[in-house]
């Protein structure tokens, strides 16, 4: 346990309590301040932000230029803000924690902490945090269970259970390690182990708060209501897949209460999460985050982004302004019971990647996966798949849900693609023990021609 880190995390949430209760004005005044300071720093410190905001270095942040993952990680090197620090060797260090073990929560030469992505949404990325800065990516997960009511202290220790992934380069597995200590006792569980190990584990270590994938709380609920899984979280808290209202009302039932959807990314950490009324609301203190269409320009509230726009405020070893996410959300009003006045969230709808491209009468239609969803949520028992072939769509179910059948599947779908405007499309469905799983253990409910990219 680093003790000045756990420091950093309790201090920052005792901070952060006293902004809960900005209003918007004070909200807008701290992320002017925080921006200019962090472009200060990128300016001063990066050879990649210099060049990629020549001539712009004083104009307002909507006329920078997007960057994406791909421009980070060809110019790394020049992109951080530290001499000498070399993509190359975190790389080396990372594949080295991979394939011969070791502490995630130990930092590389006693002062970074880094996590990669898996690539599914394009190239692989890799990331780096000092110490400051991991303490606020820590203490930003934390604020998850602030917002949400749930308390922890010297009396009374928050057992944590976390069912994901336990790739040590995933930033779930290095948060989990870095945070392990008496206040926060924390169980990491292998999202691909078999069920029965998973329920046993749960049954002896009784968490307080459960996280996990959606794709794997959901069958963790029917363990629940069958009577195998005896425990009784304060919270549950679904991170880093898709919440279905379907698969939130499951939980619900298995659990009494509805559970918190969580919405965090390796490169970002948190980015918003609920109140006790459920209400997600955005860490606007932390990061300043810009729906947009698909050529870059801002979309109205209540409009879906094609995908995200995102400036870390605390970046300075890796600055993200204006870094791009193909995550599509809608954002609404500041209007709460509970009183914030952070902006709220008001979905989540997935990512580019979730939407397939089908052939139509008059050309290509593009498919969202509430279509699937309106049809499959109720049918599968513990999760289900989409998975686009040349031949075709593959449909896979983790059970049948009573009452459901393959063929009544088959032809359900077959009519919601019809209805969407989709040409006759081969549909194949599969009963499975278990769900096709990216490497770093998420079962995205829907795979384009290209699979997990």
């Amino acid at each position: 346990m680093d003790l000045r880190l756990i420091s950093r995390v309790l201090f920052l949430r005792a901070a952060w309590r006293r902004r809960d209760h900005w209003d918007a004005a004070r909200i807008t005044a701290h992320q002017d301040r925080a921006l200019q300071e962090l472009r200060r720093a990128a300016y001063a410190g990066s050879e990649f932000y210099r060049r990629h905001h020549a001539g712009l270095h004083d104009a307002p942040l909507h006329q920078l230029p997007i960057v994406t993952k791909a421009d980070l990680m060809d110019h790394f090197d020049e992109a951080v803000t530290t001499p000498d620090f070399r993509l190359a060797d975190l790389e080396s260090h990372l594949r080295s924690l991979t394939e011969h073990g070791g502490d995630p929560g130990m930092p590389w030469k006693g002062r970074w902490w880094a996590a990669a992505t898996a690539g599914t949404t394009g190239r692989r990325g890799t990331f780096v945090w000092n110490r400051s800065e991991w303490g606020t990516v820590l203490a930003s997960y934390a604020r998850a269970n602030d917002w949400a009511g749930i308390s922890a202290g010297p009396t009374r220790p928050l057992k944590m259970a976390l069912v994901s992934s336990r790739v040590p380069t995933h930033q779930s597995a290095v948060v989990g390690a870095s945070l392990r200590s008496k206040l926060i006792p924390t169980l990491r569980l292998d999202v691909t182990a078999p069920m029965d190990e998973t329920v046993a584990a749960l049954n002896r270590f009784r968490p307080r708060v459960l996280v996990g994938y959606a794709s794997a709380l959901k069958p963790l609920a029917a363990e629940q209501r069958a009577g195998r899984l005896h425990i009784s979280p304060q919270g549950v808290m679904s991170a880093s897949e898709v919440l279905s209202p379907h698969t939130a009302a499951e939980l619900e039932a298995a659990w009494g209460s509805a559970p918190f959807d969580v919405y965090a990314a390796t490169e970002t950490a948190g980015i918003a999460s609920p109140c006790t009324y459920r209400n997600r609301h955005v860490y606007e203190d932390l990061l300043i985050i810009e729906p947009v269409d698909q050529d870059g320009n801002p979309v109205s509230q209540g409009t879906t982004g094609a995908k995200l726009l995102v400036t870390v405020l605390f970046s300075r070893t890796l600055p993200l302004i204006r870094y791009e996410m193909s995550d599509t959300v809608r954002l609404g009003g500041r209007d709460c019971p509970c009183g914030r006045s952070f902006t709220l969230m008001e979905d989540i709808e997935g990512r580019i990647e979730d939407v397939l491209h089908l052939a139509g009468q008059a050309g290509s239609v593009d498919v969202h996966p509430i279509v699937f969803h309106h049809v499959l949520d109720q049918a599968a028992l513990a999760g289900w798949q989409v998975i686009q072939e040349p031949s075709g769509l593959r449909v896979l179910l983790a059970g049948l849900a009573p009452g459901a059948s393959i063929q009544g599947v088959r032809t359900a779908v077959g009519d919601a693609l019809t209805a969407a405007g989709v040409v006759p499309t081969g549909v194949d469905v599969h009963l499975v023990e278990h769900l096709e799983r990216t490497a770093l253990g998420k079962a995205p409910f829907v795979r384009g021609l290209k699979g997990p990219r």
